[in-house]
């Protein structure tokens, strides 16, 4: 398989040799930029390949630029794939390989004959919940505290390790539309952001970037919930601020979910002079601006 639209010619396999193995683990160091953590090894690699998960990844003629890491899982509702890891290495990124390592992901566990993925990621990185969420159509349903405890990796340097699991529904007709790149329109994003009620307010500080001051208890059938936009910029400017929006959004998410709310779609909006990243989430009856809330 070839991705499209990326301007380049990747091809999608499957990893099965020992030096394939041996770039995934390569492939996660620098993604992550792990400094104490250990890669998951190869000799696991191939165990979980050769019985049920999947190793796929992305090539760039023979070196590999990406990777994604999964396998079976099974709870009271049934089988799954439990996609533990995908990452591009730092000089591919910037190229859509995120997105179509999780499509081709997508095709090959529907080849499996199961119709739901999960993973998790953290909800404070814009990035990945526009990936996740609006490109992909994955639903976020629950909020895990410190989930891997202590890690010293670069990208959760300074950031305690909260997530969010999500279910991706592979066959939903959301789905479906999503990985066809069939997205809201910009202004049904801005209706559905101005008819919500906001839940974690911000200002704009010091250092010109937004800083949460107050977490609204949600109250209203449509809310919305600010992240940053730009997490890295922050690490780097404004570490203190990190932590504030941790705490900020842990009780967010945390009291929308216990509340009955969902995560409907993740949206940056560009009004004004600096572009925000908001989840919106809906209770019960039909969103605004385009958006249906429905139970995935």
């Amino acid at each position: 398989m070839s991705s499209p639209g990326s301007g380049h010619d990747f091809e999608f396999r499957h990893v099965q040799t020992s030096e394939g193995f041996r770039q995934v683990e390569e492939a996660q160091v620098e993604a992550w930029g792990m400094t104490t953590e250990h890669p998951v090894p190869s000799p696991l690699q191939r165990a979980l390949e050769d019985n049920g998960g999947l190793v796929l990844g992305a090539f760039d003629g023979d070196r590999l630029a990406g990777f994604s890491l999964g396998f079976l899982g099974r709870d009271r509702d049934g089988l799954f794939h439990y996609s533990h890891m995908t990452a591009v290495r730092p000089a591919y990124q910037g190229r859509e390989l995120g997105f179509s390592l999780k499509s081709y992901q997508r095709e090959e566990v529907l080849k499996q004959g199961l119709t739901e993925i999960r993973w998790t990621f953290d909800p404070l990185q814009s990035q990945k919940a526009v990936l996740n969420v609006r490109r992909l159509g994955a639903r976020p349903e629950t909020y895990h505290v410190r989930y891997y405890g202590e890690m010293g990796s670069e990208v959760d340097r300074g950031l305690e390790t909260d997530r969010v699991r999500v279910r991706w529904d592979l066959t939903s007709a959301l789905v479906r539309k999503r990985v066809e790149r069939r997205y809201p329109s910009a202004e049904q994003d801005r209706a559905r952001w101005r008819a919500s009620e906001p839940t974690i307010h911000t200002a704009v500080d010091r250092h010109g970037l937004r800083t949460p001051t107050d977490v609204a208890t949600p109250s209203q059938p449509w809310v919305t919930l600010e992240i940053p936009f730009d997490l890295p910029s922050m690490r780097s400017r404004a570490p203190d601020s990190i932590a504030a929006w941790r705490e900020a959004s842990r009780k967010a998410l945390g009291d929308c979910f216990a509340a009955g709310y969902r995560v409907d779609d993740v949206a940056v909006i560009r009004e004004g002079p600096e572009p925000r990243t908001f989840y919106f989430l809906s209770k019960g009856r039909r969103a605004p601006g385009g958006h249906r809330a429905r139970k995935e």
